[in-house]
């Protein structure tokens, strides 16, 4: 079964966003302006295709973006920079085929030459220790707590500290410096928008 991991078109969004929908407990729903907004603004925003249907997707942010959740703005009080996972959604009929440590594996690759760590979150309430595994799987540690107000939800906030960074930044990043080389794989989403009188997200 052939995997393809790419940039998300826009003719992906209704898909995703049932994708969304449908995840069940864990994965907060969003309508169609949400995901919108993800088009426009996320850095990260890539789909999972097996066999020519989308199987899974990954939104991350980066610290400056426009957007309100309560979870964001958690890391934002506490780190100056970091690449921030909203969600990942793997579609019922693929999970466990290892699509979540593909994706993972992609996202530290596209931010570990940008920022210095990823932050994501996990939601508890119920019990997910199979995510908390997940991560601390791959190397992020707990850093906080938050319940969530309205939902009830805990969410167990997870920092992972990127180490090839600083020789990113020294040798690409600094003033003087020929910044990324132009291949694709280092290339930012063509469509990721930056209107500072965009009105920010939430959760």
């Amino acid at each position: 079964m052939r995997t393809i991991v790419r940039d998300v078109c826009e003719q992906d969004l209704p898909s995703v966003l049932a994708l969304n929908n449908a995840a069940g407990a864990g994965i907060l729903p969003i309508d169609s302006e949400r995901l919108r907004y993800f088009w426009e603004h996320a850095v990260y925003f890539r789909v999972a295709e097996r066999d020519g249907a989308i199987a899974g997707f990954l939104i991350a942010l980066s610290t400056d973006a426009a957007y309100s959740s309560p979870n964001f703005l958690w890391f934002r009080e506490h780190y100056p920079d970091f690449v921030y996972i909203d969600r990942i959604v793997i579609a019922g009929a693929h999970r466990g085929e290892g699509l979540g440590h593909v994706f993972y594996a992609d996202v530290q690759s596209f931010a570990e030459v940008r920022s210095q760590r990823l932050a994501c979150e996990v939601f508890v309430t119920g019990g997910n220790d199979a995510a908390l595994l997940f991560h601390g799987g791959f190397g992020f540690k707990q850093v906080g707590q938050q319940v969530q107000s309205g939902s009830g939800l805990r969410a167990v906030y997870l920092i992972k500290d990127l180490c090839s960074f600083p020789w990113v930044r020294d040798t690409y990043l600094h003033a003087g410096m020929p910044g990324l080389p132009e291949v694709d794989w280092l290339r930012a989403r063509h469509t990721c928008a930056t209107h500072a009188t965009s009105a920010p997200a939430q959760h």
